[in-house]
């Protein structure tokens, strides 16, 4: 069987695996795999189609596959070792959400200078592997994290630039709704592979409870 083949069987045993949770129809109204109207070199192999209005749609198959090797992957490190960041707020609940089922630790907001490098500063993680959600607008972590030789996993969407990224989770990187599904999908495959739960046990929470709340529906709340 060629790399190829492999990939594509790889592909849709992770399609089955994942989607057997939830229905593709379900999956699909997230927007996890609309893109935006820009295409890096760096993406075109995960983009299946473009729309009429220039938005780019990313292979879901790409995206559950990806999502489940990047779950395998982290699921190898110690979690304490393992640093989920993102400055961006529709990742906010997700990222809390990922670390308080897996003990990974994370830092949202802005990431200050030497959070991986200055061992002196309050803020310093000692880690293995960083994962962030857009390599464009979180790109200290990323800068840090290369120049240590640490493996950096990213959510990318189709305009992202991928030089510096180890391992690539193609996906809406921006839809509060997209991120809980990624950041879901990938916390039961992290949980499935270090052998917390077994592929027919639910998680704790729903896809729901991934999503980052809008501004209106936390005021109702208070």
């Amino acid at each position: 069987m060629s790399h190829r083949e492999q990939e594509k069987d790889a592909e849709g045993s992770a399609e089955k695996k994942i989607t057997s949770q939830i229905s593709e129809k379900a999956l699909i109204s997230t927007g996890i795999r609309v893109g935006t109207t820009v295409k890096t070199k760096y993406m075109e192999r995960f983009i299946a189609k473009t729309r009429p209005d220039g938005l780019h749609i990313i292979d879901l198959n790409k995206i559950l596959s990806r999502i489940d090797i990047a779950g395998k992957f982290l699921a190898r490190f110690d979690p304490k070792r393992v640093l989920i960041y993102s400055s961006r707020e529709n990742a906010k609940t997700p990222i809390e959400k990922f670390c308080e089922l897996t003990g990974c630790q994370y830092v949202l907001g802005r990431f200050m200078p030497g959070t991986l490098t200055n061992p002196l500063l309050p803020v310093y993680r000692d880690v293995d592997v960083v994962m962030v959600v857009d390599p464009a607008i979180d790109q200290q972590a990323v800068v840090e994290a290369s120049s240590l030789g640490i493996p950096v996993v990213a959510i990318c969407d189709t305009d992202n630039v991928t030089s510096f990224i180890d391992l690539v989770i193609p996906g809406n990187n921006r839809g509060r709704r997209a991120l809980a599904a990624i950041f879901w999908f990938l916390a039961r495959s992290y949980l499935i592979h270090s052998g917390a739960i077994t592929p027919d046990q639910p998680l704790k929470y729903n896809m729901e409870d991934f999503e980052t709340k809008l501004v209106e529906e936390v005021e109702s709340e208070t």
